[in-house]
């Protein structure tokens, strides 16, 4: 039977979903879909198809941005750091954050937050016997709520630097929840040295519409999509040191030396940055 929508924890226009609704646009299945994987229903893949005939480089988008989590836990496990914390992480996925770590550090812990049921169910079956990765329920609007669960405190000294990863989630937040406020909460428990990863999408290269029209396509899914300007996404980063080549797209975030740039890249519609805190 199909789940109740509800208006979301406290904000208007939000719909969350108590239990699995096959017939509503669900964004983590969504985005699954779009990277090729099967937890996902008709509704689902509609929304996308939908999404892509407005904008159809969509699907290599979602890929880069899958690429960029790659090269940024590479690179934040390679500065030494062995906690991760990947809010808004969406179904499990080939690359997931604790296998690239582990690739480099097998001691690295990784905790996953996503409000959506379906991902806690799936997560915590992948993750079965395996003692320094784990899954919880978490809503990225509540960053206290995240931040008291005992699962994750288990796992994450704050004492210590960590990462956080909030990749392609903080556009699913509205102005009124305060994404800068958010993110500031997370950084005032992060010790020095600590990272935050961050993608979010733009209309900033939107000259004929098409980025918007595809956002449009969320207003009947889960969550809503907030196009923001790269100044509003650098407000994200306040109290961060942004690491080298500093906020750019998706493509051009440290290209692994092999890859073909693709053409305009410097106009994708996603921008992604890595940064430090210093103190």
């Amino acid at each position: 039977m199909p789940g109740r929508k509800s208006s979301g924890p406290g904000r208007t226009g939000e719909k969350t979903l108590d239990i699995v609704d096959p017939t509503t646009p669900n964004v983590p299945r969504m985005y699954d879909y779009l990277l090729g994987g099967k937890d996902n229903y008709a509704a689902d893949r509609e929304a996308v198809e939908e999404v892509v005939r407005h904008a159809p480089d969509t699907p290599f988008l979602a890929r880069e941005n899958r690429a960029f989590l790659r090269r940024a836990v590479r690179l934040l496990a390679e500065s030494g750091i062995r906690q991760f914390i990947d809010i808004g992480s969406g179904l499990p996925t080939q690359g997931n954050v604790h296998e690239i770590a582990h690739q480099v550090a097998p001691d690295a812990r990784v905790v996953y937050v996503d409000i959506e049921p379906v991902v806690l169910a799936h997560g915590r079956a992948l993750l079965a016997g395996t003692p320094e990765v784990t899954v919880i329920q978490g809503d990225a609007r509540r960053p206290d709520d995240i931040l008291a669960d005992r699962e994750l405190n288990d796992l994450i000294d704050f004492d210590r630097p960590v990462a956080v990863l909030m990749l392609a989630v903080l556009h699913f937040i509205d102005d009124e929840a305060d994404p800068p406020g958010i993110v500031a909460r997370l950084r005032s428990v992060m010790a020095p040295g600590s990272y935050l990863a961050v993608s979010h999408v733009t209309a900033d290269f939107d000259a004929d519409s098409r980025v918007r029209e595809a956002g449009a396509v969320y207003e009947k899914a889960t969550y809503q999509i907030t196009l923001r300007s790269r100044d509003h996404v650098m407000r994200l980063f306040d109290g961060f040191d942004l690491v080298e080549p500093g906020l750019t797209t998706l493509s051009l975030w440290r290209p692994d030396p092999r890859t073909t740039i693709p053409p305009g890249a410097e106009r994708q519609w996603c921008y992604a940055g890595v940064a430090r805190k210093t103190d």
